[in-house]
């Protein structure tokens, strides 16, 4: 991707006195033409980069303009691989280890220690997200329109969008955009999507606003919830809503309130806990589970 290549002909800049076009071309795997459009992109964002011709001419930085290395830290430079560790873990190609390569080539004497901090962002669906999250990626990159099919609660079918943000919140990816189909902004998740295919159909990009990623926005409540738990399931309760949530009655279990967002994604929640959990209120939910129950139970009905 450019702005990665871009990034990582800057490091090779700040690190090397004197570089050329052959060998850029060959370390990034593009052609001179490319990395000429590259350097002229580099300069145009205000990096004084000069080339000469001739025996021991080539590709450097301005004297006078070299990134002072104590300017970051140990712990800076730690973050930032963490950083960029993270996202080769879904990544599905060399771009991200490539770039930590460059990074650590020239930065032995701040970057003491081991590791301290170490993210993996991929899943049990790893094989399956890291060729989505690259196509996504070009079609932003390249400003074309994305096709797939997406399977959601209220149905399936096939979406057209204007990709803007790959995202990852709640333990999830997702995709931003414009979706022609709803005629408005949309986050869809990358698990319920198939055939992801970046088109051949440019856009003319919008003034796209950032994704509103607030909990109150995505999850607005409005389902009063009130359950009891076994005290066996605590680590569930915190580890899902925190330590606040409940609290204990005299007969050692969890009382659990919270605000809900979806009545069948409740219900499923609930299910999960087995007989760990009584539902009080609200009481439809309730009854709806009861019913579950009395189904289910006649399914595995021992003959």
């Amino acid at each position: 991707m450019k702005i990665d290549r871009l990034i990582g002909i800057l490091s090779i800049l700040l690190q090397k006195e004197v570089t050329t076009a052959p060998e850029l071309a060959e370390h990034f795997e593009v052609s001179r033409r490319t990395i000429n459009r590259d350097i002229e992109t580099l300069c145009q964002a205000g990096i004084p980069i000069k080339t000469t011709q001739g025996v021991g001419g080539g590709i450097s930085i301005m004297d006078g303009y070299k990134m002072d290395r104590t300017l970051l830290t140990s712990r800076d430079m730690q973050m930032i691989l963490a950083g960029l560790r993270s996202l080769d873990s879904v990544s599905g190609s060399g771009y991200y280890g490539q770039l930590m390569e460059k990074l650590q080539a020239g930065s032995s004497e701040f970057i003491s220690g081991r590791d301290s901090v170490l993210i993996d962002l991929s899943s049990w669906y790893k094989t399956s997200l890291a060729p989505k999250i690259s196509t996504i990626q070009d079609a932003i990159e390249n400003r074309h329109l994305l096709t797939f099919h997406y399977y959601a609660q209220t149905g399936e079918g096939k979406r057209t969008i204007e990709p803007y943000y790959v995202v990852f919140k709640w333990s999830s990816w997702y995709v931003y955009g414009w979706c022609q189909k709803r005629k408005d902004y949309r986050l869809f998740k990358l698990n319920r999507m198939d055939k992801v295919v970046e088109t051949d159909k440019g856009f003319v990009c919008r003034n796209a606003p950032l994704p509103d990623l607030s909990t109150e926005k995505i999850f607005p409540g409005g389902i009063k919830v009130k359950a009891l738990f076994s005290k066996d399931v605590k680590w569930r309760l915190v580890e899902e809503f925190g330590p606040n949530c409940f609290t204990e009655t005299e007969d050692g279990r969890l009382m659990f309130t919270a605000d809900y967002t979806d009545s069948d994604n409740l219900i499923t929640w609930i299910m999960t806990f087995g007989n760990k959990a009584e539902v009080l209120e609200p009481v439809e939910a309730r009854r709806q589970i009861s019913k579950i129950v009395q189904k289910m139970a006649t399914i595995y009905k021992e003959d």
